[in-house]
């Protein structure tokens, strides 16, 4: 049960102290390096930014969730959830199951939902995709898996054609 001050609640000042010997940081021995560009984004006041990117890692799982304001995300892991982001990038034992609408995607491992794709999707050969695609350019090699509703999105994003493809 939570105390009245809450989970991060002061401690007596003599309840945890130990004599330990207190060392001065060292100082900088030169001027941090500024990062690089591809490090870096605009956001809306001109400001820059560190990229931001999540990681999912291996033998993680997440799920219903929507993710925002992510540059890059990386699955290892397992992930249900919506995402609108830059990049996407599933690895060989990574799986996506949800929405997605992406920049660029590239894919080892599994998704399974609906992709929109506003530049280039890359289905690598260890790749298995399923559900509703949409693409502006797309990269399958062989050995992947595709299957589904699969359309290409025109230059304001919309999809072509009256009968999309399916692929089995």
């Amino acid at each position: 049960m939570l105390q009245k001050d809450g989970f991060f609640r002061r401690r007596e000042e003599g309840s945890f102290r130990q004599n330990l010997p207190v060392t001065p940081a060292p100082a900088p021995a030169a001027p941090a390096a500024a990062p690089a560009p591809s490090e870096t984004k605009a956001d809306i006041r001109g400001e820059e930014r560190k990229e931001a990117k999540l990681v999912v890692g291996p033998e993680i799982k997440i799920k219903g969730v929507e993710i925002s304001d992510c540059d890059t995300l990386v699955v290892e892991g397992r992930i249900e959830a919506t995402l609108d982001s830059r990049v996407l990038e599933i690895t060989q034992n990574g799986v996506f199951q949800g929405t997605i609408s992406v920049d660029n995607a590239e894919i080892h491992g599994r998704f399974e939902g609906e992709l929109t794709v506003r530049k280039q999707l890359i289905i690598q050969a260890t790749g298995k995709v399923s559900g509703k695609i949409k693409y502006a350019k797309i990269k399958v090699e062989e050995g992947a898996e595709v299957s589904g509703e699969i359309s290409m999105l025109d230059k304001s994003g919309a999809s072509i054609g009256a009968s999309p493809r399916k692929i089995a």
